[in-house]
């Protein structure tokens, strides 16, 4: 039997093997099997995120069935962790892909020859500034911040599609519940499950290229209103050795029926694109700074709990009286102008003193909402009632964070930034919208340039300014130099300073300029030895003059 592709669901389970004369109804079951396992695997998490969305998020939607309109923020009494994950999506946005600004550059990979990267470099700018301007104009900043505020918790989702030619690309952030992630043997993310609730009679529009079985054509015609339970896989081929390749599958689970087969080809073709904060080894799920602090943010509730329904004891009292059968405690309303019966040489109703008043409840809340605040990276921005920070002080503390974020960043520039990209490139490909390189780490390479990255360059660029200044200010300008190559080091501040490579000559271009100098510098030698000898020339009239004379 010859074998079509070979994927796995997970490290160290059995590998399934798809083959070419397997049925659509086997290929279903097949694919309705593994989602349950993969969802097994998924529900150790279940627990663990659900407290994290009850606490910081709670109307995102759950894992469990809920209603629309219905609340489910009874458990939250203390809002710094429901605020603090708004802050946290919006700062980790405005520091690795800020809204309107050039978060990424594509220069030439270390296999393009030296001389040729100039005026590839030039190239790929203009197609920088084309992708950005699409990314600009599109729903991408609205949905990554969505993407962001799942990834507090530990894991996010973004689907990117083909859109229209007014919208070339079109991005959605799956909610969390939603999905169902499993790895490959490379212990990567390579097998994404989407279940959906679609009506059967809006099949046909959400997949143009349906497949109807006769089942499914029942269904549609008997319950066009009654929601299908979809389910939609897009794994990697192992099969395929350096190339990336994908298969979707598209299935029913009530028929049992394959609504789409289709095959994905090459880097950036997969449309889901699975990231997340953090892991363990073994893990699959992700756990961001939310889960880090839960136990922080539970402390805080329950505090803030304690703390209210002592303050409503403080307003309304405890009070107790004689059982003498005059006051009875069901008729008790106590409201200003109330009279309340009591018997002769009985005490009446008498409040109750607190065991204490000691309250230790204020210094647990601040240290606690400081660990949460630490934990989403929301304890930067200082006082605000004092002197507003410097430019100096701001670098600083964003080459902080940077430093704070360190792993979390480098997954992210590797499962975020540079498959987002790849994926917008080659959309725009296959439209003809751009003709570019394969982008595959050498060819082309994808270099972040946002505020984060910034923030490293920005050291690399204090260590050469701070050693300029110390060889000029010991051994003088001379020896700067002599030691310095001035053309290079500018060139290469440039790139850390990320400036446009359009507005950077290149070799060749500089070059001409200094041809063009040597010519000037020889032109003008030219022209004052000209000068000299028309000034000399009367001299040299009276001095023969005078000698004739003689």
């Amino acid at each position: 039997m010859e074998a079509e592709w070979v994927t796995g669901i997970g490290i160290g389970n059995i590998m399934f093997l798809y083959t070419k004369d397997m049925s659509d109804s086997d290929l279903v079951s097949k694919v309705i099997k593994q989602f349950e396992l993969a969802k097994n695997k998924r529900e150790l998490f279940v627990d663990l995120y659900e407290d994290c969305f009850q606490y910081t998020l709670p109307y995102r939607e759950s894992f469990h069935q809920t209603s629309a309109g219905q609340r489910r923020d009874s458990r939250i009494f203390d809002e710094t962790a429901v605020v603090g994950v708004q802050e946290f999506a919006s700062r980790l946005q405005s520091g690795l892909v800020p809204n309107f600004a050039r978060w990424a550059d594509f220069v030439a990979g270390s296999e393009v020859p030296p001389e040729e990267k100039d005026e590839i470099n030039n190239d790929l700018d203009a197609i920088t500034e084309y992708v950005f301007e699409i990314l600009q104009n599109s729903n991408f900043s609205q949905e990554i911040h969505e993407c962001f505020i799942d990834l507090a918790i530990g894991t996010a989702v973004l689907h990117v599609e083909e859109g229209d030619a007014i919208h070339p690309v079109r991005f959605s952030a799956i909610p969390i519940p939603h999905v169902v992630l499993d790895t490959g043997p490379d212990d990567r993310v390579d097998h994404v499950y989407r279940e959906r609730a679609i009506k059967y009679s809006d099949i046909e529009i959400a997949y143009p290229k349906a497949k109807i079985s006769p089942e499914l054509k029942s269904a549609i015609e008997k319950n066009p209103d009654s929601n299908a339970k979809i389910i939609e896989l897009v794994c990697k081929d192992y099969s395929v050795r350096n190339e990336d390749q994908f298969f979707c599958y598209v299935c029913d689970t009530a028929t049992k029926s394959l609504i789409k087969k289709e095959t994905f080809k090459g880097i950036g073709s997969n449309p889901f694109i699975a990231f997340r904060w953090g892991k363990y080894s073994g893990e699959i799920y992700g756990r961001g700074p939310v889960c880090n602090a839960l136990s922080a943010i539970k402390t805080v509730n329950e505090v803030k709990e304690n703390i209210l329904e002592n303050a409503a004891m403080a307003i309304s009292g405890i009070y107790q009286m004689d059982d003498d059968g005059i006051i009875n405690p069901d008729t008790i309303n106590l409201v200003p102008g109330s009279v309340i019966p009591k018997a002769p040489q009985s005490a009446g109703l008498q409040p109750i003193k607190p065991a204490g008043n000691i309250d230790f409840s204020n210094f647990i809340l601040n240290d606690e909402r400081l660990n949460i605040k630490a934990a989403l990276y929301n304890d930067m921005l200082g006082d605000p009632n004092k002197t507003p920070a410097s430019a100096t002080e701001v670098v600083e503390r964003m080459a902080d964070l940077s430093k704070r974020m360190g792993a979390a960043f480098g997954r992210l520039q590797s499962e975020m930034v540079q498959p987002v990209l790849q994926r917008v490139v080659y959309i725009l490909k296959k439209q003809g919208r751009i003709d570019m390189p394969v982008i595959n780490g050498r060819e082309v390479k994808v270099t972040s340039v946002s505020p984060l990255a910034q923030a490293q360059n920005n050291q690399d660029i204090q260590s050469v300014a701070r050693f300029l200044e110390l060889v000029g200010s010991n051994f003088g300008p001379e020896m700067v130099n002599l030691l310095v190559k001035s053309e290079d080091v500018a060139v290469y501040l440039a790139k850390k300073f990320s400036v446009p490579d359009n507005l950077v000559r290149d070799q060749s271009e500089r070059e001409e300029m200094v041809q063009m100098m040597q010519q000037m510098q020889m032109q003008q030698q030219q022209m004052q030895m000209q000068q000299q000898q028309m000034q000399q020339q009367p001299q040299m009239q009276q001095q023969g003059e005078a000698i004739a004379a003689e």
